[in-house]
């Protein structure tokens, strides 16, 4: 069983997978599409948990608080660009 966490690098990594990626580096997929995804089924037992527990950590953006499949297929949901490495240096 996956904790929350795991569950929404997964996620991240199917969003990826499914989706288009944008100018700005981000990533978006329809619900429909994920939910509709044989592997993402398979994954998630509770994809719209997943997506809740995405949302709030600010990894992913939709409109709405719950995503009903056949009514929200069209909902676009995306995938936040990672933020830019920082780079540290070393003081001798």
């Amino acid at each position: 069983m996956m904790n929350v966490e795991e569950e929404v690098e997964r996620l991240k990594e199917e969003i990826k997978r499914l989706g288009q990626i944008q100018s700005d580096g981000s990533y978006k997929v329809t619900f429909g599409v994920l939910f509709n995804d044989d592997k993402c089924a398979n994954i998630f037992e509770a994809l719209v948990g997943t997506l809740r527990a995405a949302k709030k950590r600010k990894f992913v953006a939709y409109d709405g608080e719950l995503l009903l499949q056949g009514v929200h297929d069209n909902v676009e949901i995306t995938l936040k660009p990672a933020p830019p490495a920082v780079a540290t240096t070393t003081v001798v």
